[in-house]
């Protein structure tokens, strides 16, 4: 005859139910996490993709006006699978690629790094002082390349900011793209002068 408590320890029956209960929260964070890792990953292609078109239709003849159509576009792409997300544009011109991120050039005669003192500087952008930044606010004219930035901010699709320590409740990400405006006879600005080293 056996004894009451062996026979409650060979008990198995249940066993499967604790087992669940033990892996299911992990599991769980672990669904939800992926998930939010592919609607994340999603929404920067979706807004990557509306960027690179906006921008490509910004550079034809005639788009000053159209502006706030094609804003009005990325918006709506974006909106489509994050509602709710908040949109910043902004745009700037530039006379050349090579400007892009990098400030007016100067003669640094003292050499310590800052356009200062009445150095001479190369006044890329007309506007009659130094620049860090060279870009004008806008789209720009003829044969001017632009750089066309949106920013946005979403509220996460799964509660991931309640489940992981130091994690958001929003989502911030970027999209940047940089083309040159068509040759457009609007504006009768002329690619510059080449010449031969000697």
């Amino acid at each position: 005859m056996r004894k009451p408590g062996t026979r409650l320890a060979d008990n198995e029956t249940g066993a499967t139910i604790v087992e669940f209960a033990l892996i299911l929260p992990p599991l769980l964070l672990t669904l939800m996490g992926l998930f939010d890792m592919a609607h994340n990953m999603y929404t920067a292609q979706i807004l990557n993709g509306a960027v690179q078109e906006a921008a490509r239709d910004s550079t034809i003849q005639g788009t000053k006006s159209n502006r706030q159509a094609l804003d009005a576009a990325v918006t709506k792409s974006v909106r489509a699978i994050s509602p709710g997300a908040k949109l910043t544009f902004s745009r700037a011109y530039f006379q050349n690629f090579s400007n892009i991120g990098r400030p007016e050039d100067w003669s640094d005669l003292n050499n310590n790094g800052k356009c200062d003192g009445g150095e001479p500087f190369e006044d890329v952008n007309g506007n009659s002082k130094w620049d860090q930044k060279p870009g004008l606010g806008g789209i720009g004219g003829a044969r001017d390349a632009v750089l066309y930035k949106v920013s946005i901010t979403y509220t996460r699709l799964f509660p991931i900011a309640a489940l992981i320590p130091g994690q958001s409740k929003t989502m911030q990400m970027e999209s940047v793209t940089v083309l040159r405006n068509q040759p457009y006879s609007a504006n009768q600005q002329t690619a510059p002068a080449t010449g031969n080293c000697k």
